[in-house]
């Protein structure tokens, strides 16, 4: 069954997610790697109710985290996206851009070329002002991505959802702000120098 897209970028399309996702999507949660920096990987029960959500914050919010392809091959990559975080903090309640991609993919600038795209349609399309990115202390990668995307580190934080687990508690958060930035078409320009 082929799958519509409602954007795309250069080499990513994304789309909402349907039943058939499930057994990629439950590999990619169950990858010990991919979920280094989460609590533990998850079971495809939980992979289930993960896609679940994803499928009614998208009916809710007209926005998820999206199930991402490459283009060129339709290649199912993992999600990168956009989710409501209503946590209790002092930046939330926010929309935040997020993205988990299978090892294979990385190093490859898809998540940076596709959080690029969403950070685009948020702001233009969603008319959206403000998106947010959180990660743990250490998850170096995803703070690499936050970095290139134009996004400006605003501090630390103890994220309240992952009291149970003291390692991984001690989180950074980013911001982006729609009048800090000017996209046009596949140009990223930001007028504050960094």
């Amino acid at each position: 069954m082929k799958k519509s897209y409602l954007f795309k970028s250069s080499r990513l399309g994304f789309r909402n997610w349907v039943d058939t996702d499930l057994k990629e999507f439950t590999e990619l949660n169950a990858d010990r790697e991919v979920m280094e920096h989460f609590p533990k990987p998850l079971t495809e029960k939980e992979s289930t109710d993960f896609l679940c959500r994803l499928k009614e914050h998208f009916e809710k919010n007209g926005y998820c985290y999206f199930a991402t392809e490459v283009l060129e091959t339709r290649e199912f990559i993992g999600f990168i996206g956009l989710a409501l975080q209503e946590y209790k903090s002092d930046f939330t309640p926010a929309v935040d851009i997020g993205w988990r991609l299978k090892r294979s993919t990385w190093g490859k600038g898809y998540a940076t070329e596709g959080a690029k795209k969403c950070i685009d349609w948020a702001f233009n399309t969603l008319k959206i002002e403000r998106l947010i990115a959180t990660c743990t202390k250490n998850n170096t990668r995803s703070e690499n991505v936050m970095k290139k995307i134009g996004m400006v580190k605003k501090g630390n934080f103890k994220h309240p959802k992952l009291k149970q687990y003291p390692k991984l508690q001690e989180c950074i958060y980013y911001e982006i702000v729609k009048k800090d930035s000017l996209i046009v078409g596949s140009y990223w320009l930001l007028k504050s120098v960094q």
